[in-house]
Protein backbone atom coordinates (compact mmCIF):
# COMPACT_ATOMS: atom_id res chain seq x y z
CA UNK A 1 0.00 0.00 0.00
CA UNK A 2 1.55 3.45 -0.74
CA UNK A 3 1.10 6.24 2.13
CA UNK A 4 -0.59 8.46 -0.78
CA UNK A 5 -3.22 6.94 -3.58
CA UNK A 6 -3.97 8.78 -6.51
CA UNK A 7 -6.39 6.51 -7.65
CA UNK A 8 -6.93 6.22 -11.51
CA UNK A 9 -10.29 4.98 -13.02
CA UNK A 10 -10.37 2.95 -16.21
CA UNK A 11 -13.24 1.75 -17.72
CA UNK A 12 -12.87 -2.52 -17.42
CA UNK A 13 -13.96 -3.37 -20.78
CA UNK A 14 -11.39 -0.70 -22.61
CA UNK A 15 -7.94 -2.33 -22.92
CA UNK A 16 -6.20 0.61 -24.65
CA UNK A 17 -6.80 2.68 -21.94
CA UNK A 18 -5.93 0.08 -19.18
CA UNK A 19 -2.62 -0.34 -21.10
CA UNK A 20 -2.11 3.37 -21.40
CA UNK A 21 -2.74 3.65 -17.56
CA UNK A 22 0.13 1.32 -16.66
CA UNK A 23 2.82 3.88 -18.31
CA UNK A 24 1.75 6.48 -16.04
CA UNK A 25 2.92 6.24 -12.85
CA UNK A 26 0.14 6.68 -10.72
CA UNK A 27 -0.64 4.75 -7.10
CA UNK A 28 -3.18 2.94 -7.90
CA UNK A 29 -4.66 1.04 -10.93
CA UNK A 30 -8.63 1.04 -10.25
CA UNK A 31 -9.91 -1.03 -13.27
CA UNK A 32 -13.88 -0.54 -13.09
CA UNK A 33 -16.76 -3.17 -13.64
CA UNK A 34 -19.11 -0.53 -12.02
CA UNK A 35 -19.88 2.79 -13.17
CA UNK A 36 -17.58 2.81 -15.89
CA UNK A 37 -18.81 0.35 -17.53
CA UNK A 38 -21.92 -0.05 -19.39
CA UNK A 39 -24.77 -2.98 -18.50
CA UNK A 40 -24.20 -4.49 -22.05
CA UNK A 41 -20.58 -4.82 -21.36
CA UNK A 42 -20.26 -6.23 -17.94
CA UNK A 43 -18.92 -9.56 -18.93
CA UNK A 44 -16.85 -8.07 -21.23
CA UNK A 45 -14.90 -6.14 -18.77
CA UNK A 46 -14.85 -9.00 -16.68
CA UNK A 47 -12.50 -10.83 -19.26
CA UNK A 48 -10.88 -7.60 -19.77
CA UNK A 49 -9.10 -6.95 -16.57
CA UNK A 50 -9.19 -10.80 -16.18
CA UNK A 51 -6.67 -10.32 -19.35
CA UNK A 52 -5.12 -7.54 -17.55
CA UNK A 53 -4.22 -9.21 -14.53
CA UNK A 54 -2.68 -12.16 -16.15
CA UNK A 55 -0.47 -10.04 -18.87
CA UNK A 56 0.16 -6.58 -18.07
CA UNK A 57 3.52 -5.55 -15.78
CA UNK A 58 1.71 -2.64 -13.89
CA UNK A 59 5.00 -1.90 -12.05
CA UNK A 60 4.59 -0.13 -8.89
CA UNK A 61 1.31 0.86 -9.54
CA UNK A 62 -1.07 -0.79 -7.29
CA UNK A 63 -4.00 -2.81 -9.71
CA UNK A 64 -7.14 -2.54 -8.20
CA UNK A 65 -10.70 -3.98 -9.68
CA UNK A 66 -13.97 -2.43 -8.61
CA UNK A 67 -17.30 -5.25 -8.56
CA UNK A 68 -20.41 -3.88 -8.90
CA UNK A 69 -21.99 -2.76 -5.63
CA UNK A 70 -23.60 -5.82 -2.90
CA UNK A 71 -27.36 -6.58 -4.47
CA UNK A 72 -26.59 -5.11 -7.74
CA UNK A 73 -27.02 -9.38 -8.57
CA UNK A 74 -23.94 -9.03 -10.23
CA UNK A 75 -21.33 -8.57 -7.93
CA UNK A 76 -20.80 -12.14 -7.53
CA UNK A 77 -19.83 -12.82 -11.28
CA UNK A 78 -17.38 -9.94 -10.80
CA UNK A 79 -15.19 -10.69 -7.99
CA UNK A 80 -15.24 -14.46 -9.09
CA UNK A 81 -14.21 -13.25 -12.54
CA UNK A 82 -10.78 -11.21 -11.47
CA UNK A 83 -9.88 -12.96 -7.77
CA UNK A 84 -8.07 -16.33 -9.69
CA UNK A 85 -5.07 -13.30 -11.14
CA UNK A 86 -4.34 -12.07 -7.88
CA UNK A 87 -5.53 -8.49 -7.85
CA UNK A 88 -3.81 -6.50 -5.24
CA UNK A 89 -7.73 -5.36 -3.64
CA UNK A 90 -10.93 -5.56 -4.64
CA UNK A 91 -13.30 -2.47 -4.40
CA UNK A 92 -16.49 -2.25 -3.45
CA UNK A 93 -18.86 0.40 -4.28
CA UNK A 94 -21.62 1.73 -2.16
CA UNK A 95 -20.95 0.12 0.75
CA UNK A 96 -23.78 0.48 3.56
CA UNK A 97 -22.65 -2.12 6.10
CA UNK A 98 -19.80 -4.09 7.68
CA UNK A 99 -21.84 -7.00 6.34
CA UNK A 100 -21.14 -6.44 2.68
CA UNK A 101 -17.55 -6.23 3.33
CA UNK A 102 -17.57 -9.17 5.32
CA UNK A 103 -19.14 -10.79 2.20
CA UNK A 104 -16.57 -9.90 0.41
CA UNK A 105 -13.56 -10.77 2.70
CA UNK A 106 -15.06 -14.62 3.18
CA UNK A 107 -14.89 -15.18 -0.94
CA UNK A 108 -11.20 -13.31 -0.73
CA UNK A 109 -10.11 -15.87 1.73
CA UNK A 110 -11.28 -19.28 0.47
CA UNK A 111 -9.58 -17.31 -2.67
CA UNK A 112 -6.15 -16.94 -0.65
CA UNK A 113 -6.50 -20.63 1.44
CA UNK A 114 -7.08 -22.22 -2.01
CA UNK A 115 -4.70 -20.94 -3.91
CA UNK A 116 -2.02 -20.92 -0.85
CA UNK A 117 -1.84 -16.99 -0.58
CA UNK A 118 -0.95 -15.33 2.02
CA UNK A 119 -4.35 -14.54 4.26
CA UNK A 120 -5.20 -11.00 3.81
CA UNK A 121 -2.95 -10.55 0.86
CA UNK A 122 -5.82 -9.44 -1.04
CA UNK A 123 -7.15 -6.29 0.59
CA UNK A 124 -10.76 -4.45 -0.01
CA UNK A 125 -10.83 -0.68 -0.38
CA UNK A 126 -14.71 0.59 -0.11
CA UNK A 127 -16.50 3.25 -1.60
CA UNK A 128 -18.92 4.79 0.97
CA UNK A 129 -21.28 7.58 -0.82
CA UNK A 130 -24.84 7.42 0.76
CA UNK A 131 -26.41 8.74 3.97
CA UNK A 132 -26.54 5.12 5.44
CA UNK A 133 -22.97 4.68 4.86
CA UNK A 134 -21.40 7.54 6.36
CA UNK A 135 -24.05 6.89 9.66
CA UNK A 136 -22.86 2.94 9.53
CA UNK A 137 -19.13 4.10 9.38
CA UNK A 138 -17.95 3.43 13.03
CA UNK A 139 -18.95 -0.68 11.94
CA UNK A 140 -17.96 -1.01 8.59
CA UNK A 141 -14.44 1.23 9.37
CA UNK A 142 -13.53 -2.24 11.46
CA UNK A 143 -13.17 -4.36 9.29
CA UNK A 144 -9.58 -5.84 9.54
CA UNK A 145 -9.33 -6.66 5.94
CA UNK A 146 -9.84 -2.70 5.03
CA UNK A 147 -7.25 -0.95 3.05
CA UNK A 148 -9.11 2.55 2.01
CA UNK A 149 -12.95 3.81 2.09
CA UNK A 150 -12.78 6.10 -1.00
CA UNK A 151 -15.64 9.09 -0.31
CA UNK A 152 -18.30 9.41 -3.89
CA UNK A 153 -19.67 13.16 -3.59
CA UNK A 154 -21.66 13.53 -6.31
CA UNK A 155 -23.59 10.11 -5.19
CA UNK A 156 -23.21 11.27 -1.42
CA UNK A 157 -25.10 14.46 -2.42
CA UNK A 158 -27.79 12.86 -4.48
CA UNK A 159 -28.30 10.36 -1.54
CA UNK A 160 -29.03 13.62 0.53
CA UNK A 161 -30.81 15.97 -1.67
CA UNK A 162 -27.94 18.52 -1.67
CA UNK A 163 -26.88 20.58 -4.52
CA UNK A 164 -22.92 19.98 -5.54
CA UNK A 165 -21.08 23.31 -5.41
CA UNK A 166 -17.43 24.14 -6.42
CA UNK A 167 -16.46 25.03 -2.98
CA UNK A 168 -18.39 21.63 -1.61
CA UNK A 169 -19.10 22.65 1.58
CA UNK A 170 -22.32 20.64 1.43
CA UNK A 171 -20.00 17.44 1.79
CA UNK A 172 -17.69 18.49 4.44
CA UNK A 173 -19.48 16.79 6.84
CA UNK A 174 -19.53 13.59 5.43
CA UNK A 175 -15.73 14.13 4.04
CA UNK A 176 -14.82 14.71 7.63
CA UNK A 177 -16.44 11.45 9.15
CA UNK A 178 -14.22 9.44 6.82
CA UNK A 179 -11.15 10.92 7.83
CA UNK A 180 -12.58 10.27 11.35
CA UNK A 181 -13.21 7.01 10.75
CA UNK A 182 -10.12 5.98 8.58
CA UNK A 183 -7.92 7.60 11.28
CA UNK A 184 -9.64 5.71 14.03
CA UNK A 185 -8.74 2.60 11.97
CA UNK A 186 -5.33 3.56 10.65
CA UNK A 187 -6.49 3.12 6.87
CA UNK A 188 -6.55 5.50 4.38
CA UNK A 189 -9.01 8.01 3.38
CA UNK A 190 -9.70 8.75 -0.91
CA UNK A 191 -11.02 12.22 -1.28
CA UNK A 192 -13.80 12.80 -3.86
CA UNK A 193 -13.41 12.80 -7.66
CA UNK A 194 -13.22 16.46 -9.43
CA UNK A 195 -15.60 16.14 -12.27
CA UNK A 196 -14.09 19.26 -14.77
CA UNK A 197 -11.00 17.08 -15.62
CA UNK A 198 -10.22 20.11 -17.90
CA UNK A 199 -9.74 22.45 -14.53
CA UNK A 200 -6.40 21.93 -13.34
CA UNK A 201 -6.56 25.14 -11.13
CA UNK A 202 -9.58 23.72 -9.76
CA UNK A 203 -8.18 20.03 -9.32
CA UNK A 204 -4.92 21.29 -7.40
CA UNK A 205 -7.01 23.84 -5.03
CA UNK A 206 -9.56 20.64 -4.06
CA UNK A 207 -6.44 18.09 -4.03
CA UNK A 208 -4.57 20.39 -1.71
CA UNK A 209 -7.90 21.19 0.70
CA UNK A 210 -8.59 17.54 0.83
CA UNK A 211 -4.95 16.87 2.27
CA UNK A 212 -5.11 19.87 4.90
CA UNK A 213 -8.10 18.09 5.84
CA UNK A 214 -6.17 14.42 6.21
CA UNK A 215 -6.94 13.00 3.03
CA UNK A 216 -4.31 10.90 2.15
CA UNK A 217 -5.43 10.69 -1.54
CA UNK A 218 -8.08 11.42 -4.22
CA UNK A 219 -9.63 9.91 -7.13
CA UNK A 220 -8.72 10.63 -10.45
CA UNK A 221 -10.44 10.00 -13.92
CA UNK A 222 -8.24 11.60 -16.31
CA UNK A 223 -4.38 11.06 -16.89
CA UNK A 224 -3.74 14.72 -16.71
CA UNK A 225 -5.15 15.05 -13.73
CA UNK A 226 -2.79 12.72 -12.18
CA UNK A 227 0.43 14.73 -11.51
CA UNK A 228 -1.61 17.38 -10.02
CA UNK A 229 -2.76 14.96 -7.66
CA UNK A 230 -0.04 13.61 -6.50
CA UNK A 231 1.87 16.62 -5.78
CA UNK A 232 -0.94 17.87 -3.73
CA UNK A 233 -0.91 14.72 -1.67
CA UNK A 234 3.35 14.44 -1.10
CA UNK A 235 4.83 16.87 1.38
CA UNK A 236 6.43 19.64 -0.13
CA UNK A 237 10.16 20.12 0.73
CA UNK A 238 9.66 22.80 2.81
CA UNK A 239 7.34 20.76 4.81
CA UNK A 240 9.97 18.10 5.11
CA UNK A 241 12.03 20.42 6.23
CA UNK A 242 10.12 21.93 8.77
CA UNK A 243 9.05 18.37 9.74
CA UNK A 244 12.55 17.28 10.75
CA UNK A 245 13.54 20.57 12.70
CA UNK A 246 10.69 19.63 15.06
CA UNK A 247 11.65 16.29 15.68
CA UNK A 248 15.38 17.39 15.73
CA UNK A 249 14.83 20.04 17.66
CA UNK A 250 12.38 18.34 20.37
CA UNK A 251 14.71 15.50 21.01
CA UNK A 252 17.12 18.19 21.99
CA UNK A 253 14.51 19.49 24.29
CA UNK A 254 13.67 16.70 25.87
CA UNK A 255 16.92 15.70 26.65
CA UNK A 256 17.57 19.20 28.24
CA UNK A 257 14.50 18.25 30.74
CA UNK A 258 12.08 20.90 28.96
CA UNK A 259 8.11 19.88 28.04
CA UNK A 260 6.81 22.51 25.15
CA UNK A 261 9.63 25.09 23.72
CA UNK A 262 9.42 27.97 21.04
CA UNK A 263 10.18 26.94 17.40
CA UNK A 264 10.15 30.31 15.02
CA UNK A 265 7.75 31.73 17.32
CA UNK A 266 5.62 28.68 17.27
CA UNK A 267 4.64 26.47 20.45
CA UNK A 268 5.92 22.71 19.80
CA UNK A 269 4.59 19.72 21.84
CA UNK A 270 3.56 16.03 21.31
CA UNK A 271 0.77 16.93 19.41
CA UNK A 272 2.94 18.26 17.01
CA UNK A 273 5.76 16.12 16.68
CA UNK A 274 3.24 13.63 15.95
CA UNK A 275 2.29 15.18 12.88
CA UNK A 276 5.87 16.23 12.02
CA UNK A 277 6.67 12.14 12.16
CA UNK A 278 3.60 11.71 10.06
CA UNK A 279 4.54 14.14 7.64
CA UNK A 280 8.23 12.60 7.19
CA UNK A 281 6.76 9.15 7.36
CA UNK A 282 4.78 9.99 3.79
CA UNK A 283 7.99 11.79 2.59
CA UNK A 284 9.89 8.56 2.98
CA UNK A 285 7.27 6.10 1.64
CA UNK A 286 6.98 8.08 -1.57
CA UNK A 287 9.82 8.67 -2.23
CA UNK A 288 10.67 5.82 -4.43
CA UNK A 289 10.81 4.91 -8.25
Amino acid sequence: MHSRRALLYMPGDNWKMITKSITLGVDSICMDMEDGTAVNKKAEARATIAKALQELDFGTSEKLARINSVGSGWEKDDIEAVLPYKPDGIVIPKVESFEQVEWASRIIEDAELKNGWQVNSIRILIGVETAKGILNLKEIASHPRLDAIIFGGEDFAASIGATRTKDAIELLYARQGVIVACAAYDIQPIDIVTINYKDLDALKLESEFGARLGFSGKQVIHPHQVPVVQAAFTPSAEAVAYAKRIVETFEASQKEGKGAYSLDGKMIDMPLLKNAQKVLARAKADDRP
